[in-house]
């Protein structure tokens, strides 16, 4: 007798690795600045694209980003994005990289200014996760919105309330999965 598959949220689809993402992190609450900035650089380099496929490359993008340690990656110059430009194990996009680069920055100028990363980031929702009943499939919302305006008044770019809302939800500042999910209604871990 075969187990049943556990029921997941429908973008995953029939891939493996997006299930296990899915079960194991998208969604979990990150409290971690690096990793909350991390997150957010991922997400606006798969804008345009699926999320399976920064997901296939998400330690070719660690390997080539210092570990996405923002005190690294804000000291990247020009040799840096050539070098990132011919790497094939990320997505080549300059306009993403520069922005990465920039967003590093803004990282690092709000820690010079004493505002933590993810006290920042977890302060848009002082309640804790926001948990989406409707069932409804959002690209953005007005938290989103205001958190997207939060961070370009920061410093930072590429971080329009579309790629802002999928960063809150895989980071589980919003908990969005679908109804139908063996994961909607549980009380998801810190991570």
């Amino acid at each position: 007798m075969s187990a049943s598959l556990p029921r997941r949220c429908a973008w995953v689809g029939n891939s493996a690795l997006l299930a296990a993402y899915h079960d194991e992190e998208w969604g979990r609450p990150v409290h971690d600045g690096r990793a909350l900035w991390e997150g957010l650089m991922l997400e606006g380099f798969q804008a345009g694209l699926s999320w399976v496929t920064v997901l296939k490359r998400r330690e070719g993008f660690r390997r080539a980003f210092a570990g996405f340690d923002p005190a690294r990656v804000a000291r990247f110059g020009e040799g840096d994005i050539a070098r990132l430009m011919a790497d094939p194990g990320i997505i080549r996009c300059r306009r993403k990289i520069m922005s990465t680069i920039g967003n590093a920055r803004a990282y690092l100028d709000m820690q010079a200014r004493g505002e933590d990363f993810a006290t920042f980031a977890w302060s848009m929702m002082p309640d804790g996760p926001v948990r989406n009943e409707s069932g409804a499939v959002q690209a953005q919302s007005p938290l989103s919105q205001a958190m997207s305006r939060a961070l370009r008044a920061r410093g930072f770019r590429f971080v329009g309330p579309v790629i802002v809302y999928a960063w809150m939800q895989a980071m589980g500042m919003i908990i969005d999965h679908d109804p139908g999910c063996a994961h909607h209604s549980e009380n998801l871990p810190s991570g």
